[in-house]
């Protein structure tokens, strides 16, 4: 009797909130279809694929299509650019929102940083085709007020989007431009819940503005730092195929190449399914090993983590 009282008590209070649970069934079914149901294809990547005798028809070659991304001459220099390009942006971009948003909630005025945030928050919504067109044109060594500037004070024009000694730089400055608006909504979320009383005592206690950041504020967003921390590194893999498509030109293949835009033209244009899924699959293994490590790195030394 006592083990069906809990049963009964879940099921009444299912019930009662059964309207929440409907609202969930099209975000649920929307992972099934686009998220799960498409992991039966992995299957592609142990075959030679042919799309006209499908999954059931082509033949099974087991680790063929692994053993050839290894021993590939372009996968080994497109794999370190592309945890060069991902080391710089994890090192760069993820400290950005933090700092962003730590300084936001230094400003005083409700108005003007209402206006600081919309203002932070539009490039996020601007597809990377437009704002490739808009660094491209600002970077410009003929138009660009860079070059301008440069030239002015006696200096030769460099084409940045063009120069592989400054292409990784362009990447990582146009993803910060593009992120750290939104990216900081989480943070500033979090700083809401911290008790005002904690600042406070601090301010009491004879603490300035940047010693309540260090003792009141980081600490009270330590726990979503390192969840967003965790969600990152398992991104390390995972680069943004449109930016470096749209800026990726002939000069910066050896620098700018990346996983993506090599499963791209495998994939796409050469028309191999199997090898292009064969690395797919070995990048998102790569990026859940990661995430799992990060992960209990993060318990280890805090008590915060995923699970």
């Amino acid at each position: 009797m006592g083990k069906d009282k809990p049963m009964k008590l879940r099921k009444n209070q299912m019930w009662n909130f059964r309207d929440h649970y409907i609202m969930l069934i099209p975000g649920i079914l929307f992972f099934l279809v686009f998220c799960y149901g498409p992991m039966y294809g992995l299957v592609i990547a142990f075959q030679d694929f042919y799309p006209l005798r499908g999954i059931s028809g082509s033949k099974f070659v087991g680790l063929k299509h692994f053993r050839e991304l290894f021993t590939n001459p372009f996968f080994l220099s497109v794999l370190k650019n592309t945890l060069i390009i991902s080391l710089y942006k994890l090192l760069i971009c993820f400290p950005a929102p933090i700092i962003f948003c730590l300084a936001l909630n230094e400003i005083k005025s409700h108005g003007f940083k209402k206006v600081v945030q919309s203002i932070s928050y539009l490039p996020h919504f601007i597809s990377w085709v437009v704002v490739s067109g808009i660094f491209l044109e600002f970077l410009s060594p003929s138009r660009g007020p860079i070059n301008i500037i440069l030239k002015n004070l006696g200096f030769e024009p460099i084409f940045f989007v063009a120069d592989p000694r400054y292409f990784r730089a362009v990447l990582v400055i146009t993803d910060m431009w593009k992120s750290v608006g939104w990216g900081s909504i989480v943070y500033l979320a979090a700083i809401t819940n911290v008790d005002p009383a904690l600042y406070e005592a601090a301010e009491m206690d004879g603490a300035g503005r940047i010693k309540q950041i260090i003792h009141v504020t980081l600490p009270a967003i330590m726990p979503i730092i390192t969840v967003m921390f965790i969600m990152e590194s398992g991104k390390i893999l995972n680069d943004s195929f449109q930016q470096v498509y749209n800026f990726l030109t002939p000069t910066t293949y050896g620098v700018g190449d990346v996983i993506s835009t090599f499963v791209y033209r495998m994939g796409i244009q050469n028309m191999q399914y199997s090898f292009t899924t064969a690395v797919d699959l070995f990048k998102n293994t790569i990026s859940f090993i990661l995430v799992v490590l990060t992960n209990a790195i993060a318990r280890k030394t805090s008590d915060y983590g995923l699970w």
